[in-house]
């Protein structure tokens, strides 16, 4: 299993990023998608999830109406886009998903997102 983000960035506050998670090693079609992030000194935290097939997401409070998360099955990706970007949403973003049936957890490598003027 492998998840490998792309898209961070620096940003100014009130910009957009969207990032991406290309996922390998498994039958990706199966699996719920989560964004996680952990900014500095602080604890990861969960950001969006997505079911298998798209059809449910949810959010955290602080990202509802600001972050969309998406997955197109055929490229075996989970996007994260990002809008309204303030400081406080600096942090490095993690890809993640759990096979349920073996209990394992697999987490990308992380991307960083800075939003600063």
């Amino acid at each position: 299993v492998q998840l490998v983000e792309s898209g961070g960035g620096l940003v100014q506050p009130g910009g957009s990023l969207r990032l991406s998670c290309a996922a390998s090693g498994f039958t990706f079609s199966n699996y719920a998608m989560r964004w996680y992030r952990q900014a500095p000194g602080k604890e990861r935290e969960l950001v969006a999830t997505i079911s298998s097939t798209g059809g449910n997401t949810n959010y955290a409070d602080s990202m509802k109406g600001r972050f969309t998360i998406s997955r197109d099955n055929a490229k075996n990706t989970v996007y994260l886009q990002m809008n309204s970007l303030k400081p406080e949403d600096t942090a490095v973003y993690y890809c993640y998903t759990r096979n349920y049936g073996s209990g394992r957890d697999y987490w990308g490598q992380g991307t960083q997102v800075t939003v600063s003027s």
